[in-house]
């Protein structure tokens, strides 16, 4: 009698691509299957997970940026396993817990320009904030956003998504306005029209790895400051670390007026996202006695999420992540970029800090233009399929592609790679791009079947 996890896991094990495909969205396991990620995984560490069957895999996606400290961290789970043995009083909801304060006070350690933080659950909710405090704060309505933005898919985040294929069939939309990324004429003409709260963008745009033009977020915010209209960064995903500073705005000399966080910060195990905002923000929003709860969620602020939350900022800085993720994203990068002119498929490399993408493109050799082609004929993008396929299946590398219908890969390891885990990627790459390079060969033939899965009923 009782509830037994151990037991469950061990009776049930090996049962999840069926409960998925039966109780679930049943085109995960499909999807799963067709590009041969179908796998049972026991356990993790670090870098690193492994498989049913015992095989080692290296990270290079951290759960699209949310392992920034790596997988179970032993210092973040003390954290937890502390705040379930000190039994506190959690979400009382008519109280000032001592975790969240500490919480918001180490994170705007880090952005010392900004004064207020909002606690949620995921990177969309605290999207969702930054929209309705904007509007509220500059009592105007429409949002600026980038095409290929990604900011969630909640109505309020999806109406500032700038990919139509998370877009189609969900509408109708807030009305919010959308320009090419890092435009600066396009956005100078929307806040002519007076009616712009807020511009929220990405300082470097996750679906592609598109990274503005120096100069731009600054010119950007100036524009929008002259206009009486606010600049959002949403971190959720560069935030933490990642591309080698704490915020990747720091890159740009700007001080947003809203950003957002959520991913790295919560070390992997719990669900938190977080809004930072100029004092005066706040204080429209939450003017009076009455609207002290006209923004909220039920759990956002929970002590696990907190301690998860603290911890991670801890490890963060005992360990020196942010700087190594710079030394280690420079040296991958120049790495890489070394090889855009050994191989004629790979045409640029891209990011910051441990925040990279590798963008293919049609090949001038005859040979291999004609298999370019028929893969561009069946689906943009499968190029970039069909290089992360093999680095998993030949070489155990979780990677995956930067967006739907590109030919982009984004590398996401956790912060914590040194050069074994960039030279393990280094030589597994080469080796699929000698593959590819040669026309014809096991990574075709991974294409072609690819092609016969993605295509069937």
């Amino acid at each position: 009698m009782g509830f037994d996890l151990n037991g469950l896991l061990d009776a049930r094990r090996g049962e999840g691509s069926e409960l998925h495909a039966r109780h679930m969205n049943h085109q995960v396991p499909r999807v799963l299957h067709a590009i041969g990620f179908d796998r049972v995984y026991e356990r993790a560490e670090g870098a690193y997970f492994y498989d049913s069957a015992g095989n080692r895999y290296l990270d290079f996606l951290a759960g699209f940026g949310v392992f920034g400290v790596g997988r179970n961290h032993p210092v973040v789970r003390r954290a937890l396993h502390d705040v379930l043995n000190a039994e506190l009083a959690d979400m009382v909801q008519m109280d000032t817990p001592l975790l969240s304060g500490l919480l918001a006070e180490r994170l705007l350690s880090k952005a010392p320009a900004l004064d207020r933080v909002y606690f949620c659950n995921s990177g969309t909710e605290a999207v969702e904030a930054a929209l309705k405090f904007a509007r509220y704060a500059t009592g105007r309505r429409r949002i600026i956003y980038c095409k290929h933005a990604y900011h969630g898919l909640t109505a309020g985040s999806l109406s500032v998504n700038g990919a139509e294929e998370f877009r189609r069939g969900f509408g109708p939309l807030l009305s919010d306005s959308c320009i090419p990324f890092a435009d600066l004429e396009a956005l100078e003409r929307e806040l002519r029209r007076g009616d712009v709260a807020a511009f929220v963008i990405e300082p470097i745009q996750g679906k592609g790895v598109h990274v503005p033009p120096p100069g731009f977020l600054a010119d950007a915010q100036r524009l929008l400051h002259d206009d009486g209209a606010l600049l959002i960064c949403d971190e959720v995903q560069t935030g933490v670390g990642r591309t080698g500073r704490f915020f990747a705005y720091e890159h740009e000399g700007v001080d947003p007026d809203i950003v957002t966080v959520a991913k790295a910060l919560s070390g992997g195990f719990v669900p938190i996202g977080a809004t930072l905002t100029k004092g005066p923000i706040f204080e429209k929003v939450y003017s009076s006695m009455d609207r002290m709860l006209v923004h909220d969620s039920t759990f956002g602020g929970n002590a696990m999420a907190m301690a998860a939350g603290l911890a991670s900022l801890a490890v963060i800085e005992d360990e020196g992540l942010v700087d190594n993720a710079e030394r280690t994203g420079k040296a991958l990068r120049w790495a890489l970029q070394e090889m855009v002119d050994r191989y004629e498929l790979l045409v640029e490399v891209r990011g910051r800090g441990l925040m990279v993408g590798l963008e293919f493109g049609k090949p001038h050799s005859l040979k291999l233009r004609g298999a370019w082609n028929v893969l561009q004929a069946a689906r943009q993008g499968l190029f970039a399929q069909m290089v992360v396929g093999p680095l998993f299946q030949r070489h155990r590398i979780l990677t995956q592609v930067a967006g739907d219908h590109m030919d982009v890969i984004k590398l996401l390891p956790p912060l914590i790679v040194g050069d074994d885990e960039a030279q393990w990627f280094l030589d597994a790459f080469g080796d699929i791009m000698d593959d590819a390079h040669r026309g014809t060969g096991l990574m075709w033939d991974f294409g072609r079947t690819l092609v016969k899965q993605a295509f069937a009923p």
